[in-house]
């Protein structure tokens, strides 16, 4: 009878702990992130994956540095939430950095967490999504904090090639931050919340006297139509995470793996007279390649990568 007892009081700590967890930052930084039109990293995860099939590691993690107030300052899962689940069916990794935990900085235990999903994602075959909203180092650790994007970025490059790595930008990536999503294969950037940079506003208007905000130094705009960085520019926080649903239909889970198959009502034998005319004999004439490209491909399904940036060539 006691030892009943005392397995339901573990298991009544246990489940508390979890809805500490779930909270991440507490209740009334959710409401701040909501406030700023965009979704916790949980409500994120949900979005991204199939319905039910999120498994979350390390959600009871905590740092454990002690100088500047942090003793005082400690969360369930620090900062980012890691894990995998399905989409489309298939198994995927995915982390995402908690903004109402101390602004999302990358602690060296948040660091430990996103690399321990970089590596299974690696070990299993299968793509990682980073969903990313951070203020960058956790300054008050110091070298620990900057190690930590070491590890992340050898990650980066150990699996560039061998499997699909996705960014989406859906808030600051400042700093330390900014690199690893560049050395990925596609990055999301979603319009008037998502910024990278190296260092901010305040620092330019310093260094150089001039005076940028923050969109026009590092929003989805300038990093897809000047520094090519950003591949896709979403709308919303929905519309990235449909369009990197969309984008992984089209890609293998890893290097060794054919795309995936799909269903094809459109027939091979498909003629269209029209591409006859489409393409004028006058090469002065100007045409829109899109129009061939559409009646090409199968069922017109074509996904256009780079769309804003060097408008010259279409690549998809």
């Amino acid at each position: 009878m006691v030892l009943r007892r005392r397995e339901r009081t573990k298991r009544d700590d246990l489940l508390q702990k979890r809805e500490v967890a779930l909270l991440g930052g507490g209740q009334r930084r959710i409401d701040a992130q909501h406030k700023r039109g965009k979704l916790t990293a949980r409500e994120r995860i949900d979005l991204l994956l199939d319905e039910g099939t999120f498994l979350e590691l390390d959600s009871f993690v905590e740092h454990r540095a002690t100088d500047f107030g942090l003793d005082s300052q400690k969360y369930p899962g620090d900062a980012v939430v890691t894990g995998y689940g399905k989409i489309g069916g298939r198994t995927a990794f995915v982390y995402a950095q908690d903004f109402t935990v101390l602004g999302g900085s990358l602690s060296e235990a948040a660091a430990q967490k996103i690399t321990k999903v970089q590596e299974l994602s690696l070990q299993n075959g299968a793509p990682i999504i980073g969903l990313i909203d951070s203020g960058g180092a956790r300054i008050q650790e110091g070298v620990d904090s900057l190690a930590g994007y070491s590890s992340i970025f050898h990650n980066n490059v150990w699996a560039s090639g061998v499997i699909p790595q996705v960014s989406i930008i859906m808030g600051p990536s400042a700093g330390g931050a900014t690199y690893s999503p560049a050395l990925t294969d596609f990055v999301f950037m979603v319009k008037g919340i998502g910024q990278m940079y190296i260092t901010g506003p305040d620092v330019v208007r310093a260094v150089t006297g001039e005076t940028v905000t923050h969109e026009e130094l590092g929003g989805a705009t300038p990093h897809a139509t000047r520094s090519g960085v950003a591949h896709f520019v979403a709308e919303t926080e929905q519309h990235s995470i449909d369009q990197v649903r969309r984008l992984l239909e089209f890609l293998p889970s890893n290097n060794m793996e054919s795309p995936p198959a799909q269903p094809n009502d459109d027939p091979k034998e498909r003629v269209d007279v029209e591409l006859a005319t489409i393409v004028p004999e006058n090469p002065n004439q100007p045409y829109n390649m899109l129009d061939v490209l559409h009646r090409v491909v199968d069922n017109a399904d074509f996904m256009q990568v780079h769309e804003e940036f060097a408008r010259n060539i279409i690549v998809g």
